[in-house]
């Protein structure tokens, strides 16, 4: 069956730097786009980065990747902020979407805290 796997997140400092990973199985991840985003207390889940497009939130601090070979996706996320807490999800689409809506498969989610 289809899995994605996120791990990585704790509580850090402000402007600390934390990677995420995302472990993938049961599809030909190489086929799809990835994604990852977040959801804050009280909030909707938003859209954060994928494998060409940054929200202009992170543009600049955080950097998507992946490693086809071994069907994981990574978040490197650098400088974090306070507003950066969230719980962070990868996700996998057939297309290269910004649209939460539009994206087939996603993790349980892992937690990222940043203390000021």
């Amino acid at each position: 069956q289809v899995q994605l796997v996120e791990s990585g997140g704790k509580l850090v400092q402000a402007g600390d730097s934390l990677r995420l990973s995302c472990a993938c199985s049961g599809f030909r991840f190489s086929n799809y786009a990835m994604g990852w985003f977040r959801e804050a207390p009280g909030k909707e889940r938003e859209f954060v980065a994928n494998d060409l497009t940054y929200a202009h939130s992170v543009k600049g601090r955080f950097t998507i990747s992946r490693d086809n070979a071994n069907n994981t996706a990574y978040l490197q996320m650098n400088r974090l902020k306070p507003e950066d807490t969230a719980i962070y999800y990868c996700a996998a689409s057939t297309r290269l979407t910004t649209s939460l809506h539009e994206y087939d498969y996603w993790g349980q989610g892992t937690q990222v805290t940043v203390s000021s």
